[in-house]
């Protein structure tokens, strides 16, 4: 008895730690490619139903409709002479030799593509969404190597904001890896190659502010610990901002470099807990006005377990308003070197604060997490991707939502609140297992699109219909997209004109209530009709019961009387066997699920031998799986 106590106490630890639901893949909206994109850079506009998707050596125009998807697809072949030339140096793996699509970026009206040719990477506009042609040479972009990498394996960013392109290069090989911007009618403009130690880049953001001349850019990146010891890790995560206004230095000093550019260190981790996560791989930036928001960024330690941190965009801005810069000990007096904007200031405090940042571009303050440690989810998922969306609920306050890609190709929805993150549910949407290498959030349409290599698919963001027909199932999901709409009994999408004064909407997003349905006396008193099941002596079963709430928990009981049965969960099913200790014999069992101090009855059996008990021994020596799948396609 004490071990089915310790048993049920830790599946009760466990279930909470884990999405609430999980679903499998419905016929939804997706594109399955002819053959594995393992790499793919993908481009989406708000409110357009057309996904962009770069491949090799081909352009997929999807437009995606309620059941299906239509593509247009664009060949974009490799310079022979370019790939003879890759092939020969065998400077890229052979497979590589090819040309990857890596930059869909729309500036003002034009899309600009870049590939890697071959190990030459070359850039071309996209015209009527069907022709590519060169890009003339008239001075507004830098050269194609600084826009796309020559190999699709090294990691890099590219960003548009206000009719510029900027892109993040890591280091690889002698590359050093810089910052830049590399197409615009503003001044071209690049990082010192001492401001940045072999930077792996993880994400970039545009950070806005009511005047024009305060708007920043923040990168995110990992660099090498150049002071690591045994004990250290390989790698230290930064954060590094510039100002989108700034024009370069003068003449003299820094004419074609940023003369904004900080950096500030990012910790992920518990400060008490030798623990730290500290290589960034994705990050995405929810922000508002006035510089305010919330960074996610997905980090990884040296055993490559992942972890998601998040960061105030407000405490971001404040360290890098006030810190000290490291290594620079003199008193910071007059305009601040690095604040945006200051070439009107005299020509000597200009030029000071040229050689300020130049020689110190890193702040002293470390940029630490939101509540001091990662977000707690589950650690048997390995994180691939991350984004995220902000939703307005019926109580008026904002939440975040985060979606997280895997690398068994899930997905997992998460509710973020100031006390907690909620696993709302995980989806099971390809039929393939593959990594998440891509996604997309539109909160203008309410769509998330998701690509693996194998399949690009597109599921809604508020997908109440899941949830199921009742108050209780709706109220429990902690899903800020929805609410139970108590005139129409119907759990429904929260519209953008929603009118909080006379609505008839009900939520409970802060922590798992459902007594605001009112339905207690009801549920508990819910019966099933016992499905009969027939056996003889020797046939041995393994009663399923569906599993909807992982949040539940999950017990047999027999003849309505005292005497309780585990119910273990294997898949989608909580299993009744027999052990040693509690032997079937002939009668009715019911499974209950309780949670949030609710018990429903999902099914019943009616247990019948032909004669005598079945064999407690016989039948726990026969594996579980096989008898759950033969119980599962009977019963059910």
């Amino acid at each position: 008895m004490n071990r089915i106590i310790l048993t049920t106490l830790l599946s009760m630890v466990l279930a909470e730690k884990s999405p609430r639901l999980k679903f499998t893949a419905q016929e939804q909206a997706k594109f399955h490619f002819k053959k594995p994109e393992n790499y793919m850079t993908i481009y989406h506009q708000e409110g357009s139903d057309i996904l962009y998707v770069g491949g090799q050596g081909v352009i997929y125009t999807l437009k995606f409709m309620d059941n299906e998807v239509r593509d247009t697809q664009i060949p974009v072949a490799v310079d022979e002479s370019a790939k003879g030339n890759c092939l020969s140096r065998s400077v890229l793996p052979q497979l590589e030799c090819d040309n990857f699509i890596t930059v869909i970026e729309k500036i003002n009206d034009t899309f600009v593509v870049c590939g890697t040719n071959a190990g030459s990477p070359k850039c071309w506009l996209l015209v009527n969404n069907t022709v590519l042609t060169d890009i003339p040479q008239n001075g507004l972009m830098t050269s194609a190597t600084d826009i796309s990498p020559p190999s699709p394996s090294q990691r890099f960013i590219s960003l548009s904001a206000d009719g510029s392109l900027y892109s993040a290069m890591s280091a690889v090989s002698r590359q050093p890896g810089s910052i830049r911007r590399t197409y615009s009618t503003n001044k071209l403009l690049k990082t010192e190659n001492k401001w940045l130690l072999n930077p792996q880049f993880a994400g970039a953001a545009v950070i806005p502010a009511s005047e024009k001349h305060r708007e920043e850019i923040f990168f995110f990146f990992s660099e090498i610990n150049k002071t690591v010891s045994v004990d250290e890790e390989p790698y230290r995560a930064h954060i590094g901002r510039v100002c989108m206004l700034d024009e370069g230095g003068t003449k003299n000093l820094l004419p074609d470099s940023w003369t904004t550019f900080l950096k500030a260190r990012v910790m992920c981790g518990t400060p008490s807990m030798p623990q730290q996560y500290n290589n960034i791989r994705r990050t995405f930036v929810l922000t508002a006005q006035e510089k305010t928001g919330v960074m996610y960024g997905l980090f990884s330690n040296a055993w490559d377990t992942t972890v998601v941190c998040a960061y105030s965009i407000e405490d971001i801005d404040q360290a890098f308003s006030t810190s000290k810069l490291k290594g620079y000990n003199s008193p910071l007096t007059g305009h601040r070197p690095g604040t945006c904007a200051f070439k009107n200031l005299p020509a000597n405090q200009y030029q000071k604060n040229l050689e300020v940042i130049k020689d110190h571009p890193e702040i002293e303050d470390v940029i630490r997490p939101v509540g001091g440690a990662p977000l707690d989810l589950p650690t048997d998922d390995h994180f691939t991707y991350v984004v995220a969306d902000t939703v307005l609920a019926v109580n008026d306050e904002h939440y975040s939502v985060i979606y997280l890609g895997t690398e068994q190709g899930k997905v997992l929805k998460v509710l973020h609140t100031i006390d907690e993150a909620f696993i709302i549910s995980q989806y099971s949407l390809f039929r393939s297992e593959g990594p998440v290498l891509n996604m997309a959030i539109d909160s203008q349409k309410g769509h998330l699109y998701i690509g693996t290599a194998t399949e690009v698919q597109r599921i809604q963001l508020a997908d109440c219909g899941r949830y199921g027909d009742s108050c209780r199932e709706c109220i429990l999901s902690r899903d800020p997209y929805c609410g139970w709409d108590t005139a129409r009994k119907k759990c429904t999408a929260i519209p953008k004109d929603y009118n909080i004064s006379s609505g008839t909407i009900i939520q409970s997003l802060e922590q798992s209530n459902a007594s605001v349905c009112g339905e207690t006396a009801t549920l508990k008193s819910r019966k099933t009709v016992p499905k009969e099941v027939i056996l003889s002596p020797d046939g041995p079963v393994l009663l399923p019961c569906p599993v909807h709430s992982y949040h539940a928990t999950y017990r047999w009981e027999k003849d309505n009387c005292v005497k309780h049965y585990p119910c273990t969960i294997s898949g989608t099913s909580c299993v009744l066997g027999p052990t040693p200790d509690l032997q079937l014999d002939q009668g009715v069992f019911r499974c209950m699920a309780t949670e949030d101090g609710l018990k429903q009855e999902v099914v019943s059996y009616r247990l019948v031998f032909n004669s005598g008990p079945l064999p407690a021994s016989f039948a726990s020596t026969l594996a579980p799986s096989l008898l759950l799948a033969a119980a599962t396609l009977w019963l059910l």
